[in-house]
């Protein structure tokens, strides 16, 4: 896992075209915004959010937030352990987040 600031995070997802941004925020906080095309798994949910984790592909990079960069650290640490080694933590998570924003699609 490796911690990225806000304009890391966009360096990053500006130059990859292998990646998957997952928001493991609870659904309330997710009503208050997402990062445009995250994928939604609540990490309070463990047993769905495994099944969702086993499901990913081993090659893809994984951008990972929830609110402030303490679950999604862990949610990393996780990931990692299923095999899915590319894993980035938005430090700091959503609350000081700075980039573009839209309502999850349901």
């Amino acid at each position: 896992m490796t911690d990225l600031s806000n304009q890391e995070w966009k360096e990053k997802t500006a130059a990859d075209s292998n990646y998957i941004i997952i928001d493991v925020r609870t659904d309330e906080e997710v009503s208050e915004g997402i990062i445009p095309g995250a994928l939604h798994y609540d990490i309070f949910k463990p047993q769905e959010f495994m099944n969702a984790m086993n499901d990913m592909d081993a090659e893809k990079n994984y951008y990972v937030y929830c609110r402030a960069g303490s679950r999604s650290s862990q949610a990393c640490q996780v990931m990692e352990s299923l095999g899915l080694k590319n894993t980035y933590n938005l430090s700091g998570g959503f609350s000081n987040w700075d980039g573009d924003t839209s309502n999850l699609d349901k």
